[in-house]
């Protein structure tokens, strides 16, 4: 596995491969875990060359201390990724990687309104201009990204269309542990009461998408009342078009999704689960 710090080597790296070869790439912002994986096998499995790259991205955080307690594991990465029999990785520098670069102008329109975008002002500004210049330097054919960051896979999709770059954008369904939680890099900061916890919360979620019942506004309730009962902070929970993931009062039966934001002590963790 090659590994690649500077943006003309790994560029030069793909040009020589892809007048011959389909380009897989799996951005990711290391602290790697089983949810990778899954990724990793699919990208390997449909394409002849495949590219990862590791890097924790400081514009897309708009708190600077979670930036900085953001878990970095590199040798164990460079292991997994090796063991995935990835080709090569990209593990760029910040200052150099931006370096001479001229970002585009995020339009997110009304994804920027909602969850995340509403909660987190400048974080999807930061995933769309560092996934626009890691797609000029890797030039995927298909790229891979989890379904646990929903939001996140309708940006980046919109971006691809906005831009008008020839990569196929493929999401990937959230790997979950035995108990339901939703493999994060984020879980590594959790003891082990609060994972307990957070496990409780995930299939709460799992039972909703199970059987869905309740308007929005009771959803919203309950939510509450069982984050707090478990000594967590609620952001948010929201019944949305699975598309536009603008906000619905009630589900119709066409598709829609159900994305939540909670902090456990000092850790906020997302969740979703899709209706229909």
């Amino acid at each position: 596995m090659r590994i690649f710090t500077q943006k003309a080597d790994i560029l030069n790296f793909i040009l020589e491969k892809k007048a011959s070869a389909t380009i897989g790439f799996v951005p990711t912002m290391g602290a790697l875990h089983h949810g990778h994986r899954a990724l990793f096998e699919l990208c390997r499995a449909q394409n002849e060359v495949a590219v990862a790259s590791i890097f924790v991205n400081p514009m897309q955080f708009n708190n600077p201390e979670d930036l900085q307690k953001y878990p970095r594991t590199p040798e164990a990465d460079l292991a997994m990724l090796e063991a995935a029999g990835f080709d090569a990785v990209f593990v760029p520098d910040a200052e150099k990687l931006f370096e001479g670069e001229d970002f585009p102008q995020p339009d997110l329109g009304s994804l920027n309104d909602v969850m995340e975008g509403k909660f987190r002002p400048g974080h999807f500004e930061g995933v769309y201009k560092i996934v626009w210049l890691l797609f000029r330097y890797v030039q995927p054919d298909k790229a891979y990204f989890g379904q646990k960051d929903y939001q996140q896979l309708a940006v980046i999709r919109r971006m691809v269309q906005q831009e008008d770059l020839p990569v196929e954008v493929i999401g990937c369904p959230t790997v979950r542990e035995a108990d339901g939680l939703a493999m994060s890099s984020r879980n590594m900061r959790l003891d082990a009461a609060s994972r307990e916890k957070a496990a409780a919360v995930s299939r709460y979620l799992l039972s909703l998408q199970r059987h869905f019942t309740l308007s929005a506004a009771e959803m919203k309730a309950a939510f509450e009342a069982l984050t707090r009962s478990l000594g967590f902070e609620p952001e948010y929970i929201e019944l949305a078009d699975a598309v536009t993931l603008q906000p619905l009062d009630r589900f119709s039966g066409a598709p829609a999704v159900i994305c939540m934001a909670y902090y456990a002590g000092p850790v906020r963790l997302i969740d979703n689960v899709t209706l229909n």
